[in-house]
């Protein structure tokens, strides 16, 4: 069966990195990753631009979908709420598709580490680190399978989220 791959998780967990390998393990694989339709300059987030964004990656995941090319899709993006995911999803066909959330997370600790190596190499602000770690705990309120990444490489990561689709 065709597997549509949902994972959320806090900036700086490693959602982009794992995806791209992911890609690379699946079969018939296309990736797309949410921060994508929102890099803009200056980054605006109001109702307008989330409209916009949400109505771009529905509209490209659902051509995704309906491509026979692919037999799996992986998509990321900070999805921190239910609602966010429920969203996507009822504005999808998802008839003939596995769909598989998952919620990637890291100890506080680790999470802070990756994000201070990001700062470092001029990836990201440090106002991400209070932003991050505040959207932490809402995963685990979340209708996805939680997968704890603070010991794994983003290799063993990739290799979990696949073993998820293996197993439905």
């Amino acid at each position: 069966m065709k597997k549509l791959y949902l994972i959320g998780g806090p900036m700086g967990v490693g959602k982009t990195t794992v995806c791209q390998i992911l890609k690379k393990k699946l079969d018939r694989c296309v990736f797309l990753d949410g921060d994508w339709c929102w890099d803009m300059n200056p980054f605006v987030v109001n109702e307008e631009t989330k409209a916009l964004v949400l109505d771009n990656i529905c509209g490209m995941l659902g051509r995704f979908l309906g491509c026979t090319a692919f037999e799996n899709v992986v998509f990321c993006w900070v999805m921190h709420q239910q609602e966010i995911m429920d969203t996507i999803l009822s504005r999808l066909d998802t008839r003939g598709w596995q769909v598989i959330c998952v919620s990637l997370t890291a100890s506080p600790q680790v999470l802070t580490q990756r994000l201070e190596k990001d700062i470092a190499a001029g990836r990201r602000q440090t106002d991400v680190i209070p932003r991050s770690l505040a959207r932490l705990p809402l995963y685990e309120g979340l209708a996805t399978a939680k997968l704890d990444t603070s010991r794994w490489t983003e290799e063993e990561t990739a290799e979990q989220i696949a073993k998820l689709g293996s197993a439905v």
